[in-house]
């Protein structure tokens, strides 16, 4: 594969203008092919990576939200950690002490412990005996918002660490005094979802669905950067161009992959109907 890709009639092919024609190409028809306005497009993403429960979501008034509020806190989370990560220093990458990253993973462990009690919650008639509490919204949204300040922990040091020339070394979370400040922004970004205040819950929906594609676009990012052997060799998004392109089509072909299979199974674009 690498002396295929090496190869001089592979350098000669215009890679970065054709996939540029097919990004276009795809983003236009899959925004053709999606539920109509700016919140029918965020459904259109949150119906490829969650169930869409519609008790299990916040609402809009009447309307349901593109992610349930597990999902919303898990993405929301994500994009939170990011900002805060990139806000702490340029290109920061290093590992947080042992500390920071064991408070972490329990909150990744709760996660899970709560996703898992609320999947028995489905069938309350058949697993009465063995799920601890009664979950709801509350314990969804505060568990996915700690799910996904975690994942931002782990993500964005190794973009930074596979796609640039050079990173900084230090930790983005240096100590539990960062740590403490992104956790009482989670925790307040988690609350302001709660409030179900329409004035808020709107931007929140368009910035929980945008969440799920940087999360795939960097993880794709990364794979086609390594796909091509180009590790550590950019300086700036400029030169990044073609790879982020890449990844945001690849993150968007596996959207619109998943919306194609589930509506071809349920005819609809509803979420999922349980109690």
């Amino acid at each position: 594969m690498q002396k295929l890709l090496q190869s001089p009639a592979v350098r000669k092919i215009p890679w970065q203008k054709i996939s540029y024609l097919v990004a276009g190409s795809f983003l236009i028809a899959w925004l053709l092919n999606t539920p109509e306005g700016l919140l029918g497009k965020a459904d259109a993403i949150g119906y490829a990576v969650c169930h869409r429960i519609d008790l299990r979501s916040f609402h809009l008034g009447e309307r349901q939200f593109s992610l349930c509020a597990r999902c919303t806190g898990q993405y929301l989370g994500a994009v939170l950690g990011f900002v805060y990560q990139l806000a702490m220093g340029r290109r920061r990458a290093g590992r947080p002490p042992w500390g920071v990253l064991a408070v972490l993973g329990a909150l990744v462990l709760v996660w899970a412990v709560d996703g898992f009690n609320s999947f028995l919650h489905l069938r309350p008639e058949l697993f009465s005996r063995y799920y601890i509490y009664d979950p709801d919204n509350t314990y969804r949204v505060l568990t996915g918002t700690g799910l996904g300040l975690g994942l931002s922990v782990m993500l964005l040091p190794a973009f930074h660490q596979t796609v640039w020339r050079r990173w900084n070394s230090k930790p983005a979370l240096s100590g539990f005094a960062s740590l403490g400040g992104m956790l009482a922004l989670g925790l307040i970004l988690a609350f302001l979802a709660l409030t179900e205040n329409p004035l808020i819950l709107y931007p929140l929906a368009l910035a929980s669905t945008a969440g799920v594609l940087v999360i795939l676009t960097l993880v794709y990012t990364m794979v086609w950067v390594m796909l091509f052997r180009l590790e550590n060799r950019f300086d700036s998004l400029k030169e990044l161009a073609f790879p982020l392109v890449a990844g945001f089509t690849t993150a968007l072909a596996q959207i619109a992959l998943l919306d194609f299979l589930r509506y071809l199974l349920t005819g609809t674009w509803d979420g999922f109907h349980f109690g």
